[in-house]
């Protein structure tokens, strides 16, 4: 089957500098609106990577986030709030970007295009069998993701991938293939945005589900969020109060003493 590379196909929108701006808005709202769908498609192939990830977590096995551009710091986004989210180490969930910290503000010419660099990164990490890695771009044909995909797999690393197009060459070095089908861009080619959308909702579905499974929620609370300023303690202190049926300023001593909801409750209830 040949590769049709949708993410480069002309927008289906045309003389864009002279619409009124009412107009782009509720175009661009247009397209949006298909990214959900898109998604939604993909539910099969997200349900067995989290099914596979929580079993290697349970085990110590940490997922790596792969990509360059937007892909990378999407990647670099969802990992950097696990711990303040769900109180997990920051070493669990690794976001790697091509081209490194830099990367996240400004364009590292040819980053992505160094095929070695992403497996050399891993190796780095001293990844291993309980790991999983994760390759993230919209086009499907990043050196810098697809060879650490490829070395990682023929390592006996648990792969996957999330791309825009059809029987991308990413795909092909995956365990579990994503490939979220959004249609061309507003913008011809400007992956920032409906691939971009999809690519951040299916990561909040991966990581949000994995430590859900993990036991980081209670309820449908953040039991195990860090109390890294006044909102977040006052959000754990009233769930301290409905959960324990506890006045607000005993709550909040508790909480403080115990530095989480979900301590401060099996500490209450022993």
């Amino acid at each position: 089957m040949s590769f049709l590379k949708i993410t480069e196909q002309p927008s289906l929108y045309d003389n864009l500098e002279q619409m009124p701006v009412r107009e782009l808005l509720e175009d661009i709202n247009r397209e949006d609106h298909k990214v959900a769908d898109a998604v939604q498609r993909c539910i099969p192939q997200i349900e067995k990577l989290v099914t596979a990830i929580v079993e290697r977590m349970q085990r110590g096995g940490r997922i790596f986030y792969m990509g360059a551009g937007t892909s990378g710091r999407l990647g670099v986004l969802d990992a950097s709030e696990i711990p303040p989210t769900f109180g997990m180490p920051p070493e669990r969930v690794i976001g790697l970007i091509a081209g490194g910290d830099r990367a996240l503000r400004n364009p590292v010419e040819n980053a992505e295009d160094n095929a070695m660099k992403g497996w050399e990164e891993l190796q780095a990490h001293n990844i291993n069998t309980n790991d999983t890695v994760i390759g993230i771009a919209a086009s499907g044909t990043t050196p810098y993701v697809i060879n650490a995909l490829h070395m990682a797999r023929q390592n006996g690393i648990l792969t996957a991938s999330i791309c825009s197009n059809p029987d991308a060459p990413i795909s092909d070095e995956a365990d579990i293939a994503i490939e979220m089908i959004v249609g061309p861009e507003f913008v011809t080619g400007s992956s920032r945005m409906k691939s971009g959308t999809g690519q951040k909702m299916i990561l909040n579905m991966i990581t949000t589900t994995t430590m859900i499974k993990l036991g980081r929620v209670k309820g449908n609370r953040m039991v195990n969020m860090q109390l890294s300023n006044q909102k977040l303690v006052d959000r754990g202190t009233r769930m301290l109060t409905e959960e324990l049926h506890l006045p607000y300023e005993e709550a909040k001593e508790l909480l403080l003493k115990y530095g989480s909801v979900k301590k401060a409750i099996d500490a209450y209830t022993l």
